[in-house]
């Protein structure tokens, strides 16, 4: 009987701090890269259309901070508003689960029961588990959480993302519209292609590497994205500067 105590406390036992300040910190490297890939394609197709169309470098760095600044804040705000949205409904999920468990407790058990029944447990075994689950509120409500309706408490803090989201967006727009600033139209229009197709392998390899995946796949899938954004822009660019 000791045994089986100590085994479904092993099961039960919660993540260990350390684990779940890692996996927040993966969570936010990944809302990074997210806000700067967006940025970064976005304002692409738009200075390369305005590029393509007007000819004039000055018109297209003013475009092109307009649209990063506009993005990064559509984005941030986003961002803070999913992160919310999220926060939000597991607390009122969380809420509806402890007032099951005060009002129909044999209820609740029976679904304790089913979860680790469904898992491979029997008898005396699967008996302590539940007996040592539904002991402890505070472990009861995080099993019946992750388990039975499969959320996690480890969201992220809404305005750390918003900024993050944010400040991500604004360097990732602006890496494509750097030549700009250095080159003649023609140049910059190249120079801006080739940077953005480097930025954007780096990103999908840094990606790959946080999540799972091969990255030089992701890194080449994310610079077809991004250049197929430009062509889009181009051929807007052309139509728009012809008809003009």
């Amino acid at each position: 009987m000791r045994k089986s105590i100590k085994e479904a406390r092993r099961i039960t036992a919660p993540a260990a701090a350390g684990t779940e300040r890692h996996s927040k910190a993966g969570a936010l490297f990944s809302e990074f890269i997210l806000g700067g890939q967006d940025g970064l394609v976005n304002v692409l197709g738009i200075i390369l259309g305005m590029a393509i169309a007007t000819r004039d470098a000055r018109l297209v760095i003013i475009a092109g901070l307009a649209a990063t600044f506009a993005e990064s804040f559509s984005m941030a705000a986003v961002a803070f508003t999913s992160a919310k949205a999220e926060e939000d409904y597991y607390k009122s999920q969380q809420e509806k689960e402890l007032y099951e468990m005060k009002t129909v407790p044999h209820i609740e058990k029976k679904e304790i029961y089913g979860i680790y029944h469904r898992k491979g447990f029997r008898g005396r075994l699967l008996n302590s588990i539940v007996k040592h689950i539904t002991s402890s509120r505070k472990i009861w409500l995080s099993i019946m959480m992750k388990e039975e309706l499969g959320l996690s408490s480890e969201f992220l803090n809404p305005v750390k993302s918003a900024f993050v989201v944010g400040i991500a967006a604004i360097i990732g727009s602006l890496i494509p519209l750097l030549a700009f600033f250095f080159m003649p139209i023609s140049q910059a229009i190249t120079g801006s292609l080739i940077i953005s197709a480097i930025a954007l392998f780096i990103t999908g390899a840094a990606e790959a590497k946080v999540n799972i995946g091969n990255w030089i796949k992701k890194g080449f899938q994310l610079t077809i994205i991004g250049m197929a954004a430009a062509l889009i822009g181009f051929i807007i660019g052309k139509l728009l500067g012809v008809s003009m």
